[in-house]
């Protein structure tokens, strides 16, 4: 059985080294308030506001360590909350996504695009994904049981050697699921 743990990912903010400074100020590094699944990856003390055309969240995590383009996930109900709709991509692929505003104690600042709904997806160590025959980008199915058990389609396989082993679904999969963070899933393809 191939099964993988399962990481429930709410809303939060990758953001570049000239964002934190304006947000925050001049030279401003982001703090760590306790690590991620994914090597080196932390959630940050910082947060922001973001301000859609409908509505705002007030204290939204950053994730570190600072990233080439700046980029904001949301499930689908944060994004009905904020006036927004954005399609569902994988990290990085912002070209034509919304925008949000950003509030931060420094400044803020208005993001042309970068917000997505982030796809489902698993984290791959080469050696995980090699003992099971899984190749990067490969689209996979994934049971997860319970009493709301369902069966995840499309899933992301993502493989690097700097990855450890882990299933990341958003707030709503999740409730919709009855999931939440540790749970594990069976990867059925």
């Amino acid at each position: 059985m191939k099964t993988v743990p399962v990481g429930v990912s709410g809303r939060h903010i990758h953001l570049t080294q000239e964002h934190i400074e304006a947000l925050f100020g001049p030279g401003h590094q982001l703090t760590e308030f306790k690590a991620l699944s994914q090597p080196g990856q932390y959630a940050a003390n910082e947060t922001v506001e973001v301000h859609g055309p409908k509505g705002s969240f007030k204290s939204v995590r950053i994730l570190g360590p600072a990233r080439p383009a700046s980029q904001l996930e949301v499930s689908r109900t944060d994004a009905f909350s904020l006036g927004l709709k954005p399609p569902v991509r994988e990290s990085g692929d912002i070209a034509g996504t919304p925008g949000v505003k950003l509030v931060g104690p420094h400044g803020e600042v208005e993001l042309e695009e970068g917000v997505i709904v982030a796809a489902r997806h698993i984290h791959f160590h080469t050696s995980d994904a090699a003992k099971w025959n899984i190749e990067d980008k490969q689209k996979l199915r994934v049971r997860v049981g319970g009493e709301r058990g369902v069966v995840f389609e499309n899933v992301v396989a993502r493989v690097h050697e700097n990855f450890a082993l882990d299933m990341h679904i958003d707030t709503d999969e999740a409730n919709a699921a009855g999931v939440k963070n540790g749970d594990t899933a069976e990867i059925v393809e």
